[in-house]
């Protein structure tokens, strides 16, 4: 090699070492920025609107945090994973996105990196694996959420819970009683997919566009779920007719089918690709939205009901008023006597497990 050449080489490989000292300093600089921010900003101050937290970066975790990038919801995103290199791996491929989309700093971090979240999202758990319920998964994430929840609680945020983590209802009440924080602001992700689920299947079988369906599942996001068929409709036409309209003569084994495809969509593709993942993410996305942009949606999300259709101390998926407050109101919807009486066996599905969480978080207060 001529003097000349290793002479230049020398100085790229300078400048190279320049940039990266460069690169380095800025990230060391952007760490600091966060840590002050954290610092200046107590537990009880005023909370980020702009500012999400997702923790857990399993395919649930990290699909939702590519859709709220995706959505724009968000200026600032803080992905946690018991694995840090995990969470950081997920947000510097979510990053480089970033230039096609709006501007947004995705990092990993920790728990004092989230108390001036607007939203704490709960993706972190054991999946539901092949021949597995929901239900199954109850001692295992009862047991992660011993060590996450004590967590979220000793930072005392400010921001609203959303739990997405299976089961949903069992581990939105666990949520309460382990945080201690008011249930308005503590929500799951309900029946949320399950009713987007109900919409495409009944759009598709009417041929007609599914955000013109108007329908929705409630009670546990599970297997005792129901379909209030009562009140479905299509831009306000009544189902029973529209199906009259489109020539449908075998009114309830269509509907059966399509409850039953509903019912068993996750099982269905566990058994195909091994977990769920997209549903769920554009779900929340949907959830965070309201809470953002302070939409007043009406959602069928997991909430603490008190009293309503004469149930109280569960958690169930309930349409309700979702805003930037959390669930503000948990709407009694009109239901025909088969589906009263579905929705409270439902209800009892779940009280067992209920009094299993209440045992974990009474252990967990010890």
């Amino acid at each position: 090699m001529k003097a000349a050449d290793t002479k230049t080489s020398d100085t790229e490989a300078v400048k190279i070492n320049a940039e990266n000292a460069e690169n380095q300093a800025a990230e060391s600089d952007k760490i600091k920025n966060r840590e002050q921010r954290t610092r200046e900003n107590p537990c009880k101050g005023p909370v980020n609107n702009r500012k999400v937290a997702v923790i857990g970066c399993g395919f649930v975790g990290a699909s939702i945090a590519f859709t709220l990038m995706q959505r724009s919801i968000f200026s600032e995103m803080v992905l946690i994973d018991r694995d840090r290199k995990k969470a950081e791996g997920e947000a510097l491929d979510i990053s480089h996105g970033l230039p096609y989309s709006a501007p947004m700093e995705i990092y990993a971090g920790d728990y004092d990196d989230i108390t001036d979240a607007a939203l704490i999202v709960i993706a972190a758990g054991a999946n539901q694996k092949q021949g597995e319920t929901r239900l199954d998964l109850i001692d295992k994430n009862l047991a992660i959420f011993s060590q996450i929840i004590p967590e979220i609680k000793k930072r005392d945020c400010q921001g609203i819970l959303l739990v997405v983590t299976n089961p949903v209802d069992i581990l939105t009440y666990a949520a309460i009683k382990m945080s201690g924080f008011s249930p308005q602001r503590v929500i799951g992700s309900g029946t949320v997919l399950d009713t987007a689920r109900l919409k495409y299947l009944i759009g598709r079988s009417l041929d007609v566009d599914a955000r013109s369906v108007h329908a929705v599942i409630i009670g546990e996001h599970g297997d005792s779920e129901l379909a209030v068929w009562s009140g479905a409709n299509i831009s306000g036409v009544d189902l029973t007719h529209f199906c009259e309209l489109r020539g449908i003569a075998h009114y309830k084994v269509m509907t059966q089918r399509i409850y039953t495809e509903v019912r068993d969509s996750a099982y269905e593709i566990i058994q195909r690709k091994g977990a769920t993942y997209y549903g769920i993410a554009m779900a929340v996305a949907k959830i965070a939205e309201s809470i953002s942009r302070d939409e007043h949606s009406i959602l069928p999300v997991s909430a603490l009901l008190s009293g309503e259709y004469g149930i109280e101390g569960l958690c169930l998926s309930i349409p309700s008023v979702v805003g930037s407050k959390g669930v503000e109101k948990v709407l009694e919807i009109p239901l025909s006597g088969t589906e009263q009486r579905e929705l409270t066996a439902s209800a009892k599905a779940l009280s067992a497990a209920v009094e299993h969480a209440n045992r974990a978080a009474e252990e967990i207060k010890k």
